[in-house]
């Protein structure tokens, strides 16, 4: 019996799989032997199995299970003094990605087990070509059984991670080298690309991605015959949201080729190919993978990194850090269990309810409250009969806007991350743009935005069938009449979700919130009929309403706009025309709610004549106008203009700016070079956020962006912390003393020949992560204060892991 216990969020496939074309199929091998026979197939149990379309193999049918599952051979032994052996294979991925197929080998004594009674034992020897002496991962463990067992280290064939992070390798390199000629050759280099991966081509135009390059070495004893060549099924070319820029991309499989000459094919030919692997939402870093040709063969070797140099090396960067640096876990803090937020959906909720109470008062809705009411109380016998129906007729109403969301639950199964991806495509909050601009012009009334007339006409047929079904057609019919009020409220709600970064439940519960509004009140005047007496009567108001609902649509129009200029960079809505424009439209709403400018439908109105509502929501407009003018002004303690935390993320960046734009992220004071960092937090005494970036990284930008200057964590970058920023792609070249070899822990040794390869090394051999942005909080004295965290953090998360950090460091340095 071999039982895999499995992390949670992961899963580990079955070995009746339908093709060969999605996930690998969890196999047993069997060394070969007479000693021992198989009875039957191999069976599966698990009360976690799940059958169902995979969106990671494009909707294939797969069968996969989670937390544990065990698969049980049943053998006829022959001879009990031999081990049967062999070693099984399996895949592991979570709704994001997978780590490569691992192999775990096994051999089962089966005498030493008769002739004690005993259990049999396994001996779960090392995984062919792994670096490991055991077949128990960090984040399994063996289980007892009273059958043989093993814990198979389903989700961590890659470094293990004590705090949370793991080394990427999305790419395996093999080669060969074919003699073409008198001392000419073919150089085949072939990648071997994870799905969801890619690697780029060598010609590739400056300002995106890192192309692939292939270095002989020494170059003067080849003559390259030629470009190297590019060979793929998979050939990928057209514009690359990840860097705004055309580009030559490569996935699952491309082979390099370059043909040459040697010039003396006595000395050894040797060198590098350098690439850059990313999928849809990170990039890793360039990395170097050597080659050596032995000419006489001819044969090719892979992965055989240079020898270290015979002389001394660079005494500064060791295997633990630049500068004599050492790391220090033992003192590293406990900062809880991450709690997860929950707020979200109550947020949305509420904004869906009071957006539900806004389209209540629009002429479309509010007359037929008091005539829907009177249609349920009057036509029944009893009082409670026709409270019962009213009821009914507002929770049909909620159910309607409940099921306009399922399909985005449809979308969001197919891809988890879909509504994010709409949030940041230029094109989609350019169309979201145009649509909000069409919708406040709607508002303000100059045409009527309604669904095809048969729509509403079906419907309304329907309502004759009486009872239940009856009532559900009748608040069908309210929805689907009343679009032309709703639909635009509707619009902005849905952009909202998308805005939020949120999936398809935040939807639906925004949905919820609106239903809930609009479905409420007929249960409510029902139960309380003389409640109708104190509605005001139907009006000139209702249009009021509509427009002021238009001044804001187009508000919310601008923010789209902003969406695709951020992500562009075309500069035309900085932070100071954005607001231009925003101070432009709520002066025009004030100006409106006084009566000094007209809509089609609107009746004059002199000053003595407003409503005190109107003259309030005047007051507040103008209000509104004083507190975004406050955002124009200069902020020294943030280094950058004065953010509108009651804007924050609907505004653009305070560093986006025309007049103060920021050079260091939000002007924190950032050192790009351990050692000078270093130096400057010994001296003064402060800890080290070390934030491993990249030129080419956009989550880094984001962090930069939107949670760098919230209150609670700018004031510990600015004050607290020297913040040293390493990116991990810098190409400039190292000091010839410092280009050198250096062990990973993984085994092999790695080459720096760069900045870049410097910096990434430091994180991966350290940090245990090769991805970014990543964050670590270091005392200046060594010591890891909490575990790094890596990606997109929650402003809210983050400010209590920066907390913590220097929390921990006062308690190390005794309370100062």
């Amino acid at each position: 019996m071999f039982k895999a216990t499995i992390d949670e969020g992961w899963y580990v496939y079955s070995q009746y799989l339908e093709g060969d074309d999605g996930p690998v199929k969890t196999s047993f091998t069997y060394d070969k032997g007479s000693h021992f026979a198989l009875v039957g197939k191999n069976t599966e149990s698990s009360s976690h199995r799940k059958e169902l379309n995979d969106p990671l193999f494009d909707n294939m049918k797969v069968i996969k299970f989670a937390e544990k599952v065990t698969f049980t051979q049943k053998v006829k032994v022959s001879d009990a003094s031999k081990p049967i052996s062999g070693y099984l294979e399996f895949m592991t991925c979570n709704n994001e990605r997978c780590l490569p197929p691992t192999e775990v080998d096994f051999s089962f004594q089966i005498k030493s087990a008769a002739k004690t009674s005993e259990k049999p034992t396994i001996d779960p020897a090392t995984a062919k070509g792994a670096q490991t002496t055991t077949a128990t991962s960090p984040a399994t463990k063996p289980t007892e059984q009273p059958t043989t067992t093993t814990s198979v280290p389903a989700i961590q064939p890659l470094v293990p991670s004590t705090d949370g992070g793991a080394v990427y390798e999305p790419v395996k390199w093999t080669a060969d080298v074919q003699k073409t000629g008198e001392n000419e050759y073919t150089l085949n280099l072939k990648a071997t690309i994870e799905k969801g991966w890619a690697v780029y081509s060598q010609f590739l135009e400056p300002g995106g991605p890192e192309p692939t390059v292939l270095v002989f070495n020494p170059e003067n004893n080849i003559k390259r015959l030629g470009k190297a060549t590019e060979t793929s099924s998979h050939k990928i070319e057209g514009h690359d949201p990840l860097f705004d820029t055309e580009v030559t991309k490569f996935k699952e499989e491309v082979t390099f080729s370059q043909k040459f000459s040697v010039v003396d094919a006595t000395k050894p030919v040797a060198g590098f190919v350098t690439f850059m692997t990313c999928n849809d939402e990170r990039c890793l870093p360039p990395t170097d993978v050597d080659f050596n040709i032995d000419i006489a063969v001819p044969a090719v070797t892979m992965g055989k990194a240079e020898a270290a140099p015979s002389g001394p090396t660079d005494a500064n960067f060791s295997y633990l850090g630049p500068c004599g640096f050492s790391l220090d876990r033992s003192q590293i803090a406990d900062c809880g269990e991450e709690k997860e937020d929950r707020s979200g959906l109550w947020k949305i909720f509420i904004l869906g309810f009071l957006g539900g109470l806004a389209a209540l008062f629009t002429p479309c809705v509010f007359p037929m409250v008091p005539l829907t009411v009177s249609f349920f109380t009057k036509s029944n016998q009893s009082k409670k009969k026709g409270f019962q129906n009213a009821a009914l007729y507002g929770f049909f109403i909620l159910a309607v806007y409940v099921l306009f969301s399922l399909p985005f639950h449809i979308l969001d199964s197919v891809s988890p991350d879909i509504l994010s991806d709409f949030s940041t495509n230029p094109t989609i909050n350019i169309v979201f743009f145009l649509i909000f601009l069409v919708f406040a012009i709607s508002f303000f009334g100059y045409f009527e935005i309604t669904l095809p007339e048969s729509w509403s006409n079906k419907s309304s047929n329907a309502e004759g069938v009486g009872g239940i079904l009856g009532i559900f057609f009748m608040a069908l019919t309210l929805v689907l009449v009343s679009f032309s009020c709703t639909g635009p409220i509707l619009g902005s709600l849905l952009g909202t979700v998308l805005d939020s970064d949120a999936g398809a439940m935040q939807l639906t519960a925004g949905m919820a919130g609106f239903g809930v509004a609009l479905g409420l009140p007929f249960g409510l005047f029902a139960a309380f009929p003389n409640w109708l007496k104190a509605l005001p009567k139907s009006g000139g108001w209702m249009t009021t309403v509509k427009a002021v609902l238009g001044f804001l649509e187009l508000a919310l129009a601008l923010k789209f706009l902003s969406n695709a200029d951020l992500v562009k960079h075309w500069g035309i809505l900085k932070m100071e025309v954005f607001l231009g424009f925003w101070i432009v439209i709520f002066l025009g709403l004030g100006i409106y709610l006084l009566g000094k400018i007209r809509f089609p439908h609107d009746t004059p109105v002199s000053l003595k004549q407003l409503s005190p509502v109107r003259w309030v929501l005047a007051i507040l407009s103008f209000v509104f106008v004083g507190y975004l003018f406050t955002g124009l002004r200069y902020d020294e303690k943030e280094g950058s203009l004065h953010t509108l935390s009651l804007l924050s993320g609907i505004v653009p960046p305070t560093c986006y700016s025309i007049w103060h734009p920021c050079d260091c992220p939000q002007n924190v004071y950032c050192f790009d070079d351990f050692c000078e960092g270093l130096e400057i937090a010994r001296k003064e005494n402060k800890p080290i956020m070390i934030d491993f970036t990249g030129h080419a990284c956009a989550n880094c930008r984001r962090m930069e962006a939107e949670v760098w200057p919230k209150p609670g964590i700018h004031e510990y970058l600015r004050d607290s912390f020297v913040v040293i920023s390493l990116s991990v792609d810098e190409k400039i070249e190292l000091p010839e003393a410092e280009q050198t070899s250096l062990p990973m822990k993984g085994g092999g040794t790695r080459r720096l020949r760069n900045f870049g390869h410097k910096w990434a090394y430091f994180q991966t051999e350290n940090f245990n992560d090769n991805s970014q942005p990543q964050y670590v909080l270091l005392s200046n004295d060594g010591k890891l204060l909490n575990n790094p965290v890596s990606g997109m953090q929650k402003v809210g998360d983050y400010e209590q892991w920066i907390k913590c950090g220097y929390e921990q460091n006062k308690k190390l340095q005794g309370g100062k």
